[in-house]
């Protein structure tokens, strides 16, 4: 008999280096496995991520999916800023990584199965939109999440601007994206972003369990009942991801995403005053040194920044 096309491999042939996968009693458990930088992602591990929910999607064996993080400190905080930094450089290879980053979540969330995020630590930005791409979460006692876009120069435009009005409505989710305050597990039951929450060394169980009882349940029923579930999602992700991707690739040239990468990698604070205090001056905030539009008439070259006294090729007074 040929080999079948349409079917799971066994999870231990692909030989991931950033995510752990492994498929038991009918349970595929899918793991960010970057604890030392808290699970956050970067391009390799959302390739792995969705070749893992293809995989788990085609295997026959697998009723159940469960997304959780590494070790006990993060289930996954977004975005690796380390790997962010290169975009300041090269702005439009944003939109590239975007591009998988969309596909991972395009797999997860049409993985025809249903999908429980484990909920095990910090839960941060991208980390949500992870969460928020599964059906059900359940969460340890002592988590939290937020949303952290507009305090680090970005957007959350992939998932938590679409879906969290859909969650936990409109003026919670207005709160979340725009205080990016931590939420305790108990306050996030309370909304919804979670089902359950449970003391940490019961965390395990509790998963066990919700799987058990989604295992037991007519797989072709509840692939169109996520189907259906999934109207709203999926039309608002529609709607919006395309030019949010092309908007936050275009954005990675702004003073503020500059500020914010620059913050990270110096380990302080941004500096919020200072992008308002230019402004305030007349000077534009999207540029640190004003726009680039005067010209050295010593050696030609055009678009220094307007504050620029002396042209930064050749030395010459402007």
């Amino acid at each position: 008999m040929a080999d079948r096309v349409y079917a799971g491999q066994p999870a231990d042939s692909f030989g991931f280096q950033h995510i752990l996968y492994r498929k038991a009693d009918r349970v595929a458990t899918v793991t960010f496995n970057r604890p030392e930088v808290l699970n956050c992602v970067n391009y390799p591990m959302l390739v792995e991520l969705a070749t893992a929910f293809h995989d788990a999607a085609f295997d026959d064996a697998v009723a159940v999916v469960v997304l959780t993080g590494a070790g006990d400190r993060a289930f996954c905080t977004g975005a690796d800023m380390r790997e962010q930094q290169q975009f300041v450089e090269r702005p439009r290879d944003y939109y590239k990584w975007m591009g998988v980053f969309i596909e991972a979540h395009e797999k997860l969330r049409n993985i025809g199965k249903p999908t429980l995020a484990r909920l095990n630590g910090l839960v941060v930005g991208g980390g949500n939109e992870f969460n928020l791409s599964c059906d059900l979460a359940i969460a340890a006692d002592d988590i939290y999440i937020r949303q952290v876009g507009a305090s680090h120069g970005s957007v959350a435009a992939a998932g938590a601007t679409q879906w969290l009005p859909l969650v936990v409505g409109e003026r919670r989710a207005r709160e979340i994206l725009m205080l990016n305050e931590e939420i305790p597990a108990q306050t996030a039951l309370a909304w919804g972003l979670v089902n359950q929450v449970v003391p940490r060394d019961q965390l395990d169980e509790a998963v066990a369990a919700m799987a058990q009882k989604l295992i037991a349940k007519f797989p072709e029923i509840m692939r169109y009942t996520r189907q259906h579930l999934n109207f709203w999602k999926d039309f608002s992700w529609h709607q919006t991801i395309g030019h949010a991707r092309d908007w936050l690739a275009i954005h990675n040239t702004s003073t503020e995403v500059l500020e914010g990468v620059q913050a990270f990698a110096d380990k302080r604070a941004p500096d919020y005053a200072g992008l308002h205090d230019r402004a305030e001056q007349d000077q534009s905030p999207e540029y640190p040194h004003g726009a680039p539009l005067r010209s050295c008439s010593h050696c030609g070259v055009k678009h220094l920044p307007a504050q620029f006294e002396f042209c930064g090729k050749c030395g010459g007074k402007l």
